[in-house]
């Protein structure tokens, strides 16, 4: 039916088109044709017949520049401008540069992406016009002596010689300043091997640091994912994969990544509480590669709710070199008992879950500390760290570490420290005659460290204190060498095993 209709039609459009003048005589100014259209055609609108007899296509001379595509809307038309082109017919070109800075040079336009470029005054290198040639860093960093100055966030660092630093371990008149690169500036350094440059900041009238905005010399990075080869489980306790040492547990200053390869992170999987949220909330040692030793009055909960990370440096961001484990088994010694507040014979070990057939693969970040099979001396230095409460009663996300020594028995339970508190499970480490120094409630099952030929022993579990920091009242440790015959009954069986 249609075709026959558009068959008798289209020859008198035809012809109608072909001598217009006689059309408008014979058809009265389309009165009669509308009739013999709306008769024809009762459901179609005739607009695009209209258009076929007295409009041209206004594409057909091609209005849109610089291959811009036209598009007919009946007597009108749009472009659509290929960037960075703009405007009603792509003759002008849009301002890429407007949401770009050059900052020590010009930003030009072009006609490839990402349309525009920086052309950089002289020595400053694109792609922005920031850094100089020497302003990128190799390996850690640990030998940068460039000139970028800002953190990632834009932050200006604080010069090395700020009154703010002087309370602290790094700065402008320390020993040796000039050999790791401090002085009269306020240029990034990494004095203490971190992953790269750093600097201090003052930020809500608090000093702080963070990681430089400065990248890797390499123009094509490696992925860091692929940068740490784990090899069998650890075997060889108590080696740092690194020696080379900032705000603190009390006293205490940011550690080196690889420090305390043997430091673990208590995280709950999810929110059991208001009071009991998702992420950290105590520390743990490894002592072998499926075994983790931390405080008793740490794990009150099911081990469904609970998982260990190991290799953890900052518990704000996901890191390449951590280890995941869910936790298999919790074994709390069975005489730990709380006397009014004050955890008795504080130890626990929790047994991992097995991951793609292993538990704690060793490297330069996952290692094992050594148990001791004696004690240490009074007056021996140890170490400690977590990511426990600082000075400003806040708790760091960065892994924090302190060195303190231990003290004989009879003075930690002097009356004016803990009064008769400490029995044969316990000691007690700090100093007596000063505050300052000491770890909190967020490092609670994290080790207490103590260095023989070389190695490291967890001598200590951190387990409770009079608050923190507080003159005579140093913090107090669960005593690992009175554990130990429990510890090896519990883990010998499957301590050779390579799972």
């Amino acid at each position: 039916m249609h075709s026959t209709l558009f068959s008798s039609l289209f020859p008198l459009l035809d012809e109608l088109q072909t001598d217009t003048t006689d059309y408008y005589e014979y058809y009265d100014e389309y009165s009669e044709l509308q009739d013999i259209i709306r008769t024809l055609l009762p459901h179609w609108s005739p607009d695009w017949v209209y258009s076929y007899l007295n409009h041209p296509d206004p594409c057909s001379s091609n209005p849109c520049k610089n291959n811009g595509v036209c598009e007919r809307h009946q007597d009108n038309y749009t472009c659509t401008c290929p960037k960075p082109y703009t405007g009603t017919t792509c003759n002008a070109v849009l301002n890429t540069c407007q949401q770009h800075n050059c900052y020590r040079g010009d930003c030009l336009v072009t006609l490839t992406p990402p349309y525009f470029r920086c052309s950089c005054s002289h020595p400053y290198k694109a792609p922005d016009c920031r850094r100089r040639p020497d302003d990128c860093y190799e390996q850690d960093g640990y030998q940068y002596r460039g000139k970028v100055n800002q953190l990632r966030n834009g932050k200006i660092c604080l010069h090395w010689t700020s009154h703010l630093l002087l309370g602290d371990r790094f700065n402008a008149f320390m020993e040796n300043a000039d050999s790791y690169g401090i002085g009269d500036h306020n240029f990034c350094r990494n004095p203490d091997g971190d992953e790269k440059p750093w600097c201090f900041v003052q930020s809500e009238n608090k000093l702080k640091w963070d990681f430089c905005d400065i990248s890797l010399c390499s123009e094509t990075e490696e992925d860091p994912m692929t940068t740490v080869n784990p090899t069998e489980p650890p075997r060889r306790c108590g080696h740092p994969g690194t020696v080379r040492s900032f705000k603190r547990i009390y006293g205490g200053s940011k550690s080196t990544p690889g420090k305390h390869p043997w430091m673990a992170s208590l995280q709950r999987k999810y929110s059991l509480s208001a009071f009991e949220p998702k992420g950290h909330f105590c520390g743990g040692v490894l002592i072998e590669p499926c075994w983790v030793l931390t405080a008793g009055h740490c794990v009150q909960l099911k081990e469904e709710s609970l998982q260990v990370v190991l290799g953890k440096q900052d518990l704000k961001r996901r890191e390449y070199h951590e280890q995941q484990f869910n936790v298999e088994k919790i074994i709390k010694y069975p005489l730990y008992r709380d006397n009014d507040g004050i955890p008795i014979n504080d130890i626990a070990l929790l047994k991992l879950k097995p991951f793609d057939g292993h538990c704690a693969l060793e490297t330069k970040y996952v290692k094992t500390a050594c148990l001791p099979d004696s004690p240490f001396p009074d007056g021996t230095e140890c170490h400690i760290s977590g990511w426990g409460e600082t000075e400003a009663g806040e708790e760091s996300h960065q892994l924090l570490d302190a060195r303190v020594k231990l003290i004989s028995q009879k003075r930690c339970n002097a009356r004016r420290a803990h009064n008769n508190k400490l029995d044969e499970s316990m000691f007690c480490a700090g100093n007596l005659e000063r505050s300052g120094v000491d770890s909190c409630q967020g490092d609670s099952g994290g080790p207490l460290t103590c260095v023989q030929d070389g190695s490291y022993y967890v001598y200590g579990i951190v387990s409770w204190g009079d608050l923190c920091g507080l003159k005579e009242k140093p913090g107090v440790y669960t005593r690992v060498t009175k554990f130990l015959s429990w510890i090896n009954s519990k883990i010998q069986p499957r301590s050779s095993s390579r799972y």
